[in-house]
């Protein structure tokens, strides 16, 4: 793994939302807005790209955790940008916090975990055997 991120490092990522991020189950759209499951993978593929750049090429990145505390609704058209900063490396574990933004409203606040392992050792622990 690359020591090469250090807390405080920011990464970004900005998507417009679309008709398929809205909150639906099942076919049955809930509401015209972004929903929590597409700001989940949006806010994951930001803090992905510390991952990218700090993994071997015999290693991988896995989610630990990731909250997400809504505070106002995205809506169709509108593009989200989301900054996320690196807290803490500890070993192999990259903890982030990040902030979702429409223009000047806070969409959603938290964190994710991930940690950087060998591919080999991945494969080991998902396996079924």
């Amino acid at each position: 793994m690359k020591e090469i991120f250090k807390p405080g490092d920011i990464k970004t990522y900005t998507h417009t939302v679309t008709t398929k991020d809205v909150a639906a189950f099942h076919g049955e759209v809930v509401h015209q807005v972004c929903s929590t499951f597409a700001l989940a993978r949006d806010i994951e593929w930001t803090t992905r790209q510390f991952v990218l750049e700090m993994r071997d090429a015999d290693e991988e990145g896995i989610g630990t955790f990731l909250s997400i505390e809504h505070k106002a609704p995205a809506f169709v058209d509108e593009t989200l940008f989301i900054e996320a900063a690196i807290e803490n490396i500890n070993g192999h574990e990259l903890i982030c916090s990040y902030i979702a933004r429409v223009e000047d409203r806070i969409i959603a606040i938290g964190k994710t975990g991930q940690k950087i392992l060998k591919r080999e050792k991945l494969k080991q622990l998902l396996s079924k055997d």
